[in-house]
């Protein structure tokens, strides 16, 4: 009834069928977004190229790598890892969220759990996460290599590494007030 009644006024309101047609345009445009999802694809896949090719190094020097250089090849890996599975969120979420279901991951038995159930609110918190987790990555392996670590740049680098740990939780604690809020009303 709602449609027939919109498509009443639309014939006696020009002005209706301006505002349909831009309502359309506004809602169709959300298929923008996928050419970025497509992109994060192929960004996924370069990630990938760049973890190969840091196994390809660690596998090369394995016999002659000290302790810390071994460990910095191994957690190289896993930054790339969580650098994947960042992108895949992203995509998933994002296009789920954005922009349509995706329809034949729907009934698929391989469907992974989390898909369908990240809200805006927990991507951007998921990738905060990531980030500090990162962050922490990467200012591990300095320390590890310390001899060759600029001894500022390691400075800026905790400094960074402070504030998006801080900004994470405040993010964190800011969502669970609004989400207790939510729930008084």
């Amino acid at each position: 009834m709602s449609s027939n009644h919109h498509h009443v006024d639309n014939q006696r309101d020009p002005s209706g069928y301006l505002e349909t047609a831009i309502e359309k345009i506004i809602f169709r445009s959300r298929w923008i977004l996928s050419i970025f999802y497509l992109i994060l694809v192929a960004t996924l896949l370069l990630v990938c190229i760049k973890f190969l090719q840091e196994f390809f190094h660690l596998a090369t020097t394995f016999w002659g790598a000290s302790d810390a250089e071994f460990v910095t090849g191994v957690l190289q890996i896993v930054d790339k890892t969580l650098l994947g599975n960042l992108l895949i969120l992203i995509i998933f979420s994002g296009y789920e969220n954005f922009v349509s279901i995706i329809g034949t991951a729907r009934f698929n038995p391989d469907r992974p759990k989390w898909m369908g159930g990240v809200d805006f609110a927990n991507l951007k918190l998921k990738l905060i996460g990531s980030i500090v987790a990162l962050s922490g990555i990467n200012l591990l392996a300095s320390f590890l290599e310390i001899e060759g670590v600029n001894k500022d740049n390691l400075g800026w680098m905790v400094g960074i590494h402070i504030t998006f740990v801080f900004t994470g939780l405040i993010f964190a604690l800011s969502e669970k007030v609004m989400h207790s809020n939510s729930g008084h009303e």
